[in-house]
């Protein structure tokens, strides 16, 4: 029997440190990526959605927009619904930032898929899918 965790563990890494290298030719991180995705580009998100949304920790998201804020990606605006609530908003470099890690990401997906087939990956996802679903039902511990 072969160890999934390790796999999967080994190959989020390899994924990671490439997608942290190339967004370091830029200035940024992988953490920043995946925040800038999670952006409406035009109408924001509140900070408190935007955790949750990542499935990052607070304090890991505090520091990554603290960071973000620094590079001129994003700004905090009071949320003109709730004045109690900021929204995180793109700033233009944000915004191109945007862009960039979409394209990146659009071009990671289409290089898999060409190497390994649409079939192949249908089974990959569908088995993370189940596995979640195991994890959230407490089937495992």
């Amino acid at each position: 029997m072969k160890f999934i965790e390790h796999s999967l563990r080994y190959t989020w890494q390899s994924v990671s440190k490439m997608h942290n290298e190339e967004a370091k030719k830029y200035g940024g991180t992988l953490a920043h990526a995946q925040a800038l995705l999670n952006l409406d580009p035009n109408q924001g998100i509140p900070s408190t959605s935007l955790g949750p949304k990542m499935g990052m920790e607070s304090t890991s998201l505090s520091r990554t927009l603290k960071s973000m804020e620094q590079l001129n990606l994003i700004n905090r605006v009071a949320n003109p619904k709730d004045r109690r609530s900021v929204l995180i908003k793109l700033t233009e470099k944000g915004k191109d930032l945007r862009n960039l890690a979409k394209k990146n990401g659009l071009r990671f997906n289409k290089v898999v898929y060409e190497n390994i087939g649409k079939e192949d990956i249908d089974t990959f996802l569908s088995v993370m899918k189940k596995i979640n679903k195991m994890i959230k039902k407490k089937k495992i511990y």
